[in-house]
């Protein structure tokens, strides 16, 4: 089996996280833990300042450390934070892969999608729809994020899940969910997203998918 072949980079406490899943309920004292492995304790607290860093452990003074459910984001939130910083154009490949992924899963995506996401859909939908012509006009931003994430949801793929939720963290962090490309411009994208919804709805999946390439490229051409 793939998971008794545990990678040698993989430091001793996070060998043990792997591969004891009572871990989840909780784990021992660091003085326990460092006898077990056979590992210092000051080998194990640096050990644990990684594993925690990348989301695999929770540590809390009263009910101690446990493991966490797996997940992507949090190791690609870190990454991606300092290479934004370090070089902001790093944003705009990081989008550009997003893109390629959202139309990769797109098809898959859509036909698992539950009678109730669609109606959840059409509600973001009236919402963005609402505070964009309302008066002041509002940026739907929170409905943009709960739209994409919505429509990629039940692929049950942490690592799909990790990017796409780091890239709706970094575009806020670069200010992209501020009023900046004009009224026009924030009408055109949801227009393409309600012919995305309305395809997912009437079950015309291609039609959706030509929408999602589409509204995609908006993005290089915001005024």
């Amino acid at each position: 089996m793939l998971r008794d072949r545990i990678p040698p980079t993989l430091s001793e406490f996070m060998r043990y996280l792997a591969s004891h899943p009572e871990a989840e309920s909780g784990l021992p004292s660091l003085n326990e833990l460092s006898r077990e492995i056979g590992v210092s304790v000051a080998s194990l607290r640096e050990q644990l300042e990684v594993a925690r860093a990348l989301g695999f452990v929770d540590v809390r003074p009263r009910t101690g450390m446990r493991r966490l459910t797996y997940s992507f984001t949090p190791a690609i939130r870190q990454s991606l934070g300092y290479a934004i910083a370090f070089n902001n154009e790093h944003f705009h490949k990081f989008s550009d892969m997003r893109n390629h992924l959202e139309a990769a899963y797109w098809y898959e995506a859509v036909k698992k999608l539950t009678q109730e996401d669609k109606e959840e859909l059409k509600a973001i939908l009236a919402r963005a729809l609402e505070k964009i012509r309302g008066t002041p006009v509002q940026v739907p931003h929170e409905e943009h994020r709960k739209l994409h994430m919505l429509i990629y949801s039940r692929l049950d793929n942490p690592f799909v899940t990790g990017i796409l939720e780091s890239y709706w963290e970094s575009y806020e962090a670069v200010g992209l969910n501020v009023f900046a490309g004009g009224y026009e411009y924030l009408q055109e994208v949801w227009r393409y997203h309600e012919k995305m919804i309305q395809s997912i709805c009437n079950n015309k999946f291609k039609v959706g998918y030509e929408a999602l390439v589409e509204h995609t490229d908006l993005l290089y051409h915001r005024p």
